[in-house]
C-alpha cells in the first residue's frame, strides 16, 4: 500500500469511502479481519499496524499517543487518493483516532467524515486509573479483566515473550496520555459501546459529545469490552449506513 503502517486485507473497490481502523492496545491490524469481511466490497477498510507487532515485530514499539498520532498524520498522505475516509478507534484506537484528526485538522489536511469511537471514554486531563499498570503482572491483569486476549497466550512462554514488549508500549502510552485542551472537532461522531464493559461506563463514553461540533450518536451493545467480537454484523451494518453505503457480504 506505500506504507509499512497500514493493511489491507481485501480488495479496494474501485469507488466508495475507506475506513481507516486503529486497534486496541496490544492490538494489531488483524483484529479488523472479520469488519473488514462483512463490509465486503461496499467499503475499503484499511487497518493500522502499529510498530512491535506481527510483521513489524522487529521495530520498536512506540510507548506514546502524541508521537504516534503525528507519524500516522503524516502517513495519512500515503493514502490519499481524494477518496473520502473515516476513523474507526477501538479502546486505545479510539483515543490515537482522535488524536490523529486533530493533527490533520490542525494542519487544514484532509480528515475523517466521520469518527467511529469504540470501547473507551471521553478523554480527560489526567490518565484514567485503569490505564496506570506499572508492571507485567498489572499489565496481564489488566488485560484478562477486559477479556481481550486468549488464556493460551498466558500459558505460553515464547507466545507472551512475543506480545509483552507492545503490551508494555501501548500500556505506557494510554497511561500517561493527558487530553489537551483545544477546540471540538467539527467531525460528527458515532461512540460505540458494550453495555457490561469493565472499565467503561455508557456515561464515561457518552462524554465524547463534548468533543465535537457536530452530532454524536451513541450505540450501546450487549457485552464487555470487546462485544465487536459478537456484534459484527451489527457494527458493519451502522458503519455501512453512517458512510452511505450497503454492505454486499449476507
Amino acid at each position: 500500500m506505500g506504507s509499512d503502517w497500514f493493511r489491507r486485507y481485501g480488495q479496494a473497490p474501485q469507488d466508495g469511502p475507506r475506513l481507516v481502523c486503529f486497534p486496541h492496545a496490544g492490538g494489531a491490524a488483524s483484529a479488523f479481519v472479520p469488519l473488514s469481511r462483512t463490509l465486503g466490497a461496499a467499503v475499503d477498510v484499511v487497518a493500522v499496524q502499529y510498530p512491535g507487532r506481527q510483521d513489524r515485530h522487529q521495530e520498536p514499539p512506540v510507548d506514546d499517543i502524541a508521537r504516534l498520532a503525528d507519524r500516522l498524520a503524516e502517513e495519512m498522505s500515503a493514502l490519499d487518493d481524494q477518496r473520502p475516509f473515516a476513523f474507526f478507534g477501538h479502546s486505545m484506537g479510539a483515543v490515537l483516532a482522535y488524536e490523529t484528526a486533530r493533527r490533520l485538522e490542525q494542519r487544514s489536511a484532509p480528515g475523517p467524515e466521520r469518527l467511529f469511537l469504540s470501547g473507551r471514554g471521553a478523554p480527560a486531563a489526567a490518565p484514567s486509573p485503569h490505564d496506570q499498570v506499572r508492571t507485567d503482572a498489572h499489565v496481564l491483569a489488566a488485560i484478562r479483566r477486559l477479556g481481550g486476549t486468549t488464556g493460551g497466550v498466558f500459558q505460553d512462554p515464547d507466545l507472551l515473550a512475543m506480545v509483552m514488549p507492545a503490551l508494555r508500549a501501548d500500556y505506557r502510552a494510554i497511561g500517561t496520555y493527558a487530553w489537551t485542551p483545544g477546540a471540538p472537532l467539527n467531525v460528527p461522531f458515532t461512540v460505540l459501546i458494550g453495555d457490561n464493559d469493565p472499565v467503561v461506563t455508557v456515561e464515561e463514553a457518552s462524554d465524547w459529545r463534548g468533543f465535537s461540533a457536530a452530532r454524536t450518536d451513541l450505540r450501546v451493545f450487549s457485552g464487555g469490552h470487546f462485544y465487536l467480537d459478537h456484534h459484527t454484523r451489527e457494527v458493519a451494518d451502522l458503519v455501512a449506513e453512517a458512510l452511505g453505503v450497503v454492505t454486499v457480504v449476507p
